[in-house]
């Protein structure tokens, strides 16, 4: 059970409730009256519990756990533990996210100014607007409906934030506009300047950076992740992206709907990722690049040409995933064939 201090659980919930949360084509196998007080993982799951399986791996757990009910695929069903309640859906990871949020929603938001923090008169903040302790909205910044500023945070002049976004403590925008429904976990920091100058033996010159950040609605920004604002067109973030904690976006980077950047990546000025990239941990993009729609790289990989649509790529320089674990098994090969003549 998750630790009541910092999670409120809403349960319980009869099965056909829960049912509800899932795809249309998803049924319930077993007792239809049953009732989970709360959602837990096949290992720590006990007889009121709903618990989820979607890995083949785990299916040892599943078939001794004590969960009284689980979200399975049908490829699965018949494994279960006897007595167990099941609904069975073509996609459990999705419905296990949609039930959990139903036990455990986002926390209500409170309103209004800590008696600590700073608003500028020239701000404008709509109703439910919550600003917490030492936090900083400078003038002319617009702040939408219910928009949570946690402590520390600062939204430099003339910032824009749309309606439900939430601002992570100490984190801090400037030269950006961001959209509803946002998630800017702590530390972040958006807008900063671009990394632009010309280089010389005279000295580094710095260009100024007169673009943006825009981010789209629906976007997720990780822990003391960075954006840097474009040297004159902006930088964007589509809607719906997540970036993991520790990723470094470059000025003039252009992101479409749905892309996914795993932590410690990077992306280098002025290229675009298109719609559903997938940038793996501790990976990177060189600049001026054009990143195919549903391009994935695989984690410590480098790209440093432009793709095509779909492509799944690995290695540094990357190339196409399967040639890169030939080349590895090949590799492989010839250091042990070495090694035993040696």
């Amino acid at each position: 059970m998750a630790d009541p201090r910092f999670f409120n659980n809403k349960g319980p919930f009869e099965v056909q409730q829960l049912l509800g949360l899932a795809d249309d084509g998803a049924f319930v196998r077993g007792d239809n009256n049953f009732k989970a007080v709360d959602v837990a993982s096949l290992t720590e799951a006990g007889p009121q519990d709903i618990s989820f399986l979607d890995n083949r791996k785990y299916v040892s757990a599943f078939k001794k756990s004590a969960a009284g009910a689980c979200i399975v695929a049908l490829e699965f069903a018949e494994r279960a533990p006897a007595g167990m309640t099941l609904i069975v859906t073509s996609r459990p990871y999705r419905a296990y996210a949609r039930i959990a949020q139903a036990f455990y929603p986002s926390a209500q938001r409170g309103s209004g100014v800590h008696s600590t923090a700073f608003v500028d008169a020239s701000a404008v903040l709509a109703g439910g607007v919550s600003v917490g302790a030492n936090a900083v909205v400078e003038s002319g910044a617009r702040i939408g409906a219910d928009v949570e500023i946690n402590a520390g945070a600062s939204i430099g002049r003339g910032v824009s934030v749309g309606t439900g976004t939430r601002i992570g403590s100490n984190s801090s925008l400037e030269f950006c506009d961001v959209g509803a429904r946002c998630d800017i976990h702590p530390g972040v920091r958006i807008g900063t300047r671009g990394f632009g100058f010309d280089m010389s033996a005279e000295g580094h010159l710095n260009v100024p950076q007169l673009g943006r950040v825009i981010l789209g609605n629906d976007v997720e920004v990780g822990a003391n992740s960075t954006i840097d604002r474009g040297a004159g067109p902006d930088t964007v973030i589509g809607d719906g992206c997540k970036i993991d904690n520790l990723v470094q976006i470059g000025h003039n980077v252009r992101m479409g709907q749905g892309c996914v950047i795993v932590a410690q990546a990077a992306v280098a000025g002025s290229t675009e990722l298109q719609d559903f990239v997938v940038l793996g941990g501790q990976s990177g993009v060189a600049g001026h690049l054009t990143i195919a729609p549903g391009t994935q790289l695989a984690g410590r990989s480098g790209i440093m040409r432009s793709t095509e649509m779909g492509a799944k790529l690995a290695g540094n320089p990357a190339i196409p995933v399967k040639e890169f674990f030939r080349q590895t098994a090949v590799l492989a090969k010839l250091t042990n064939d070495r090694n035993r003549k040696d």
